[in-house]
């Protein structure tokens, strides 16, 4: 007979309630602060829907009026260095933050509305009105609040989006060696999602300090949490990550504050995370004005249920029961939140006929903002010494390219201890797959971190850490084809957060990867990345030919405040070249291509491992081309003038790739050209590049679907002539 054993797991799972002694023990200043903050949100709220059904909101508000309990319960747990971060159901967490990080003594009830107190809700609502005062400069509007100083990292509208960024910050804190922790609020629906069971998993293993937090108001839209999953305690997840988590009534902001106070005490004791899952109920649709029962997938007896538990009403009555306010006291806060509410709303917007309201037209942002602040400055990099091969005075020695990275990425550690390597296996197997980050474990084991196989998690991290600013995270991503898999993170997340959050939020990261064209990995690891990227704002591309240029461009990329891609290719890590000696501080500049070869004939355009295959085939073939290895690919850095030139030489480009013909870089910069130098042109912009398929297995496949020498022999005799 086989023998059935119960399991446990290693950490509990617990339920907690506030009790009448534990509200008659209850600080009186932090009661006072928490209905203050209930009252001052839910005023908020109301005023903006008010302004939603008026026509003044452009785009969703998704209110929180019922489930205040649980940001403001949380938020009176907390510090003013704790950070934050949330969902797109985020204006009460932003504000219970906000409100307790310049009310550091208490909200007082009878004096609510301080200035700093009225600053916030101000730049809030103009925020999610989209308006140029508001904290992300009216970009974010309602799904994205920012404010770094209070440690508002940044509401999100992806479900689930936030929990790696979390993570980062969370790092950042452990890493600087301080007790401080953050918090990532999500609801119910984002616990089901890949990136915050990924986060769960690697904020356990690495004991990171931050407190996932869940607000479970049972619907995602219209879609009930029992018709998604067969446990819709969701707070069960976390115990299977190793993670302790309690279940708390959030309609009862104590017993919120009490789970928070004993989950942070672990956190900042360094146990690593928590999670807290809050029952809370929004008396609102998804988005606007109307109830839920309005759109019929929940009864007006259910939110009738739900309102006569208002944490608001609960609060008012325990503290009047100890006699800490009156009846009076409570109507007053009431008319004050309003009453505010009512005057920033009108200083935002202005009379029309007809007793309408407009916004104001002076606080509309200029739409020429539009495009500033996609990507920084490059200030970072003024005074920086710049070193180009052929003019380089110092000694030269043969190494293999491989060799290089690892020697600049070490030769940056050494003196920046910001940066950091993570990625799967950089700790091992001596530097990685292919030797790239070779020694660095042993000489820095407490920044070169193995990751799990969770891109999402770890990429997201990365990006966490590089908007707090402490660190300079250099990730790695085994093959670029798994870039897929955390998606969301690099384009939604990294790749647009300095834009969205208003154009200062600098995001200092290097993604490193690799093309494996050839090697028979087949068609989901051998992607050339460039051509995705290239479409995504906010990203910075570099693609080093030579050993050389990988130096000079790694330190740009690590010196940079935006994220860069740095693309290397499997070919060129064997091959050996010329690397300085004893020089690994020079940089050569974003936005500068290099003339591998002059010419008058046509002008080809090229990058990576191609630069050496169509250098060797003009050789051979005798022909009078200009060569230019781009080394910059992203669209604001692309060297238009050193392109321009040669074009306006030669009146003929022939773009040349390795990589499948629907992903290719190529097809943006052909259309490009073709814009800005028609009149130069003698004939079309012409492309080399692979087939539609990805490579394959079979190796007469594989070889069948990208470009090499062959090809490149047949398109330059055919083209140039």
């Amino acid at each position: 007979m086989p023998v059935l054993k119960t399991l446990t797991p290693n950490e509990r799972w617990s339920s907690l309630s506030a009790e009448q002694s534990d509200w008659e023990a209850a600080d009186a200043k932090k009661l006072a602060s928490m209905l203050s903050g209930l009252h001052l949100i839910r005023a908020f709220e109301e005023k903006v829907l008010d302004l939603v059904g008026e026509g003044l909101v452009h785009g969703p508000a998704h209110s929180s009026i019922g489930q205040e309990g649980g940001a403001v319960g949380s938020a009176l747990a907390l510090r003013a260095d704790d950070q934050v971060n949330g969902s797109h159901r985020g204006h009460h967490q932003f504000l219970a933050k906000a409100l307790q990080y310049v009310s550091p003594g208490g909200i007082d009830p009878a004096s609510p509305v301080t200035t700093d107190t009225r600053d916030i809700l101000y730049k809030t609502l103009a925020e999610i009105m989209g308006l140029a005062p508001g904290y992300c400069r009216g970009r974010g509007g309602s799904m994205h609040l920012r404010w770094i100083e209070a440690g508002g990292l940044g509401t999100n509208a992806i479900v689930g989006g936030g929990a790696p960024l979390a993570l980062g910050a969370a790092f950042a804190h452990k890493f600087a060696n301080t007790d401080a922790l953050a918090v990532t609020y999500f609801g119910e629906g984002a616990i089901n999602i890949g990136s915050v069971l990924e986060s769960f998993n690697l904020a356990a293993a690495w004991k990171l300090p931050v407190l996932f937090f869940v607000e479970n108001n049972r619907y995602a839209v219209a879609t009930h949490v029992d018709e998604v999953t067969a446990e819709p305690r969701v707070s069960a997840r976390g115990p299977g990550f190793g993670i302790p988590s309690w279940h708390v009534d959030g309609m009862d902001p104590l017993a919120v504050m009490l789970a928070t106070e004993a989950a942070v005490r672990r956190i900042r004791s360094g146990e690593g995370p928590a999670l807290i899952e809050v029952d809370v109920y929004r008396y609102f649709h998804q988005s606007g004005p109307l109830a839920g029962s309005a759109f019929g997938y929940r009864s007006k007896q259910e939110e009738a249920d739900w309102k006569k538990r208002d944490p608001l009403e609960l609060v008012a009555a325990k503290m009047i029961k100890r006699k800490l306010i009156t009846a009076a006291g409570v109507e007053a806060l009431r008319n004050a939140s309003v009453q505010v509410m009512s005057e920033l709303a009108a200083e935002l917007t202005e009379a029309t006929e007809g007793n309408k309201r407009k916004v104001r037209q002076s606080l509309w942002p200029s739409p020429d903002f539009r495009d500033v602040g996609i990507r920084g400055d490059l200030s970072e990099l003024n005074g920086v010494r710049t070193e180009e091969q052929s003019s380089f005075k110092g000694r030269l020695e043969n190494r293999k390219f491989v060799d290089a990275i690892a020697d600049v990425i070490g030769r940056r550690m050494e003196t920046d201890p910001r940066v950091i390597v993570l990625g799967e296996d950089v700790h091992r197997l001596k530097g990685g797959t292919n030797g790239a980050t070779r020694g660095l474990k042993d000489r820095f084991p407490d920044r070169v971190l193995g990751t799990p196989i969770s891109e999402n998690a770890f990429f997201g991290l990365g990006t966490g850490m590089a908007m707090d600013g402490r660190c300079r995270p250099i990730v790695e991503f085994m093959y670029p084809d798994f870039m897929w898999v955390a998606a969301d993170q690099v384009f939604n997340q990294a790749g647009k957060a300095r834009h969205m959050f208003g154009g200062d939020s600098s995001v200092p990261l290097v993604l490193r990867t690799k093309v494996a064209m050839g090697t028979g990995y087949g068609s989901q690891h051998s992607m050339d990345p460039a051509g995705i990227f290239a479409t995504a704002p906010g990203w910075r591309i570099v693609a080093p030919s030579t050993a050389f240029d990988y130096v000079g461009l790694m330190n740009s990329a690590l010196k940079c405040n935006d994220p860069v891609l740095v693309i290397e290719h499997v070919d060129l890590y064997q091959q050996t070249m010329p690397v300085a000696v004893d020089d690994m501080d020079y940089f050569i500049p974003f936005g500068k291509a290099a003339v591998r070869r002059t010419g008058s004939r046509a002008t080809v355009i090229t990058y990576l491992s191609m630069v050496h295959r169509t250098v060797e085939v003009a050789e051979e073939l005798g022909l009078d081309i200009e060569i230019i290895d781009v080394r910059s690919l992203d669209r604001a850095s692309v060297d238009w003038a050193t392109l321009s030139d040669s074009i306006k030489k030669t009146n003929n480009v022939v773009v040349v790739e390795q990589g499948a013909r629907g992903t290719s870089w190529g097809g943006w910069i052909a259309d490009e050209i073709q814009r800005r130098l028609f009149d130069w042109l003698d004939q079309p912009v012409q492309r080399v590049t692979g087939g539609e398929a990805s490579p394959s297995i079979s190796k007469v496949l594989e070889r069948a679907a990208f470009v090499g020498k062959e090809e490149v022999v047949r398109a330059l005799r055919e083209y140039v002539a």
